[in-house]
């Protein structure tokens, strides 16, 4: 059965501590109630950071254990459990906050940088010593403003600190993905044979599955479509999305210029229902439709 935490003062209740803010907390994962660690939804974007490997967590189905110093995030929907190491006591900081915080404000307006809170349990920060410093700077900034008098800078500070933490995750993302070069180097060469087997003559795919989607494609290498997409964007300084299209476009122009075979047969091949969808796609890439371009190419 999933527990599903409705508000910010159930939260504390596990963490037998007050309510500073009716939408935002952060908590010391050692003074956590255990039964907190069963299956929960806690409704909020939370980012966790372990400082000891105490059990094994299971995120939206998939399991990991992680070591110390590596920070995870959810967001609301997500069902989180952990089987603890009885050996092990919990040891780390979370913090916790409702999507109201971000309606109508900056830290909302800048949300779209965060798309970490999509990715999978294997796609998770491991942090450097230092790094690790930084974010517990950003857990005790928030907590002491949390437990400062309220007064007309609160809220605004706050977010204030989220977005600071937020904002470091994102870079050291960044970081890791730099870290891994070699790693996401190998990642792009065998994005582009998947692609290449995908759209070759002969494949069923096109037919069964349709045009080749980015998720499918991260799930070849078991990454989240967020995080594979940041891992693309980064290496490539294009979308994976942008890559496939390229790619399409350029096995639609061999197979209409240099094998000369009709729009109707061309898409059929690269797996779209029906022609003029391709003709739209073809367009929208090349600025002309598929007969025009051919027509313009032909000597």
């Amino acid at each position: 059965m999933v527990r599903k935490i409705e508000n910010i003062d159930q939260f504390n209740r596990f963490f037998n501590q007050p309510s500073y803010h009716p939408l935002v907390s952060v908590v010391n994962l050692a003074d956590a109630h255990l039964s907190l660690f069963e299956p929960t939804d806690f409704g909020m974007y939370c980012v966790v950071l372990m400082d000891a490997e105490f059990g094994e967590l299971t995120l939206r189905g998939a399991n990991m254990t992680y070591q110390a110093g590596t920070v995870f995030t959810m967001k609301p929907g997500h069902v989180v459990s952990m089987q603890l190491d009885a050996r092990t006591r919990p040891k780390g900081w979370m913090l916790a906050f409702k999507p109201e915080l971000t309606v109508n404000t900056g830290l909302g307006r800048d949300f779209y940088m965060f798309n970490f809170f999509d990715y999978e349990v294997c796609d998770a920060l491991t942090l450097y010593e230092g790094e690790r410093h930084i974010m517990m700077n950003c857990f005790n900034t928030i907590l002491s403003e949390l437990r400062a008098p309220d007064d007309e800078f609160t809220g605004h500070m706050v977010r204030l600190g989220i977005g600071q933490l937020l904002s470091y995750c994102r870079r050291f993302y960044d970081r890791q993905f730099d870290t891994q070069k070699v790693r996401a180097s190998e990642l792009i060469r065998q994005f582009e044979s998947i692609l290449d087997a995908y759209l070759a003559e002969g494949s069923e795919l096109p037919r069964r599955l349709g045009p080749p989607q980015v998720a499918w494609c991260s799930s070849q290498f078991h990454l989240s479509a967020n995080y594979f997409g940041d891992v693309v964007k980064h290496e490539l300084g294009i979308t994976a999305k942008e890559f496939i299209r390229n790619k399409i476009i350029k096995k639609a122009i061999l197979l209409l210029v240099e094998k000369g075979l009709p729009v109707n047969e061309v898409a059929t091949q690269l797996g779209f229902n029906y022609p003029n969808h391709f003709t739209r796609f073809f367009r929208q890439a090349t600025g002309k439709s598929p007969l025009a371009y051919k027509k313009s190419v032909e000597p």
